[in-house]
């Protein structure tokens, strides 16, 4: 009786935070939990007018589409490159603007750089594509336009692969950067003020202050951000690498990844099981990938691993 008398006085108490919570749920539960059924499509050869169960069982063979094609090497080694890229330069930079955020001490002027730095989390791909292009385009391109001038000639990015790479990967920080830095931010706020002071009166260098208190305070952060990335290391964002380059084929060597690849497979294949093997597929390689580094992380530092 006193054990339900407590039961129901944290539901009451929490009632708030369980209500915010509520549409995430929901939403976890619509786009994650409710479509795992249809993992057994990458199995079967579909057919429409007998649906996902009726239709009759493939094995492996949508997996062959994707495996046994010539272009996989070139795919997953452009998947896996640019996400490990992401990931270490989403941590570094992010941490940096963090600090460098935090050290601002008006309040208006920090909030302000904030928004700043969020803004093109918030922008459409579509749209940055555009703004991308309005920078490189071969004829009415400003960078191209700045080259001319002075006296050099004009570079047809979309048509030379060895740009791209940088280019992805800038656009990739400036558009994305700004989400992991508002999560180091809190956490960097919510240290004691005290340790800081205490370690300033003891004549402890801002270096110092950052080596010994902020950045141990940051690391769980660091690793869990960073374990939850490992996880998808196999997916890419599709609207970064097929938006952004316009989809043309003369640098698809460097731009073509694992989406890239099964979406224009769809289009001239319209075989939905292939897209389903090619996520399953995805899927177990970054469950692979966050049992490893969990199980590195746990024999490093216990305390900070997610399991």
């Amino acid at each position: 009786m006193k054990n339900r008398k407590k039961l129901i006085h944290n539901v009451k108490r929490f009632l708030p935070l369980y209500i915010m919570t509520l549409p995430a749920l929901l939403y976890l539960l619509i786009n994650n939990y409710m479509p795992m059924p249809g993992l057994v499509l990458a199995f079967k050869s579909f057919n429409a007018q007998k649906g996902i169960y009726g239709s009759p069982w493939a094995g492996f063979k949508n997996f062959a589409f994707l495996i046994q094609s010539r272009e996989f090497p070139i795919i997953l080694r452009n998947t896996i490159l640019y996400n490990v890229s992401f990931i270490l330069l989403d941590l570094f930079f992010g941490v940096l603007l963090a600090i460098l955020i935090t050290e601002i001490r008006r309040l208006r002027a920090r909030k302000l750089a904030q928004s700043l730095v969020l803004f093109p989390f918030v922008v459409s791909i579509i749209i940055v594509s555009y703004m991308v292009r309005s920078f490189i385009d071969h004829e009415s391109g400003l960078l191209n336009h700045l080259l001319m001038n002075l006296g050099s000639g004009s570079i047809q990015f979309y048509s030379k692969s060895q740009y791209w790479p940088f280019i992805l990967i800038f656009v990739h920080l400036w558009k994305s950067i700004g989400y992991g830095c508002i999560i180091y931010i809190s956490t960097i706020l919510g240290i004691d003020r005290s340790l800081l002071e205490s370690a300033a009166l003891d004549g402890a260098s801002w270096f110092q202050r950052l080596r010994y208190i902020t950045i141990p305070f940051l690391k769980p952060t660091m690793i869990t951000l960073s374990l939850l990335s490992v996880g998808r290391i196999c997916n890419s964002d599709f609207g970064l690498f097929y938006q952004v380059p316009q989809n043309s084929g003369l640098v698809m060597d460097v731009t073509n990844t694992i989406d890239t690849f099964v979406y224009r497979a769809l289009l001239t294949q319209n075989n939905v099981a292939m897209s389903a093997a090619a996520g399953f597929f995805q899927s177990v390689v970054g469950f692979t990938f966050i049992l490893v580094f969990n199980g590195i992380t746990r024999k490093i530092s216990s305390e900070n691993s997610l399991f």
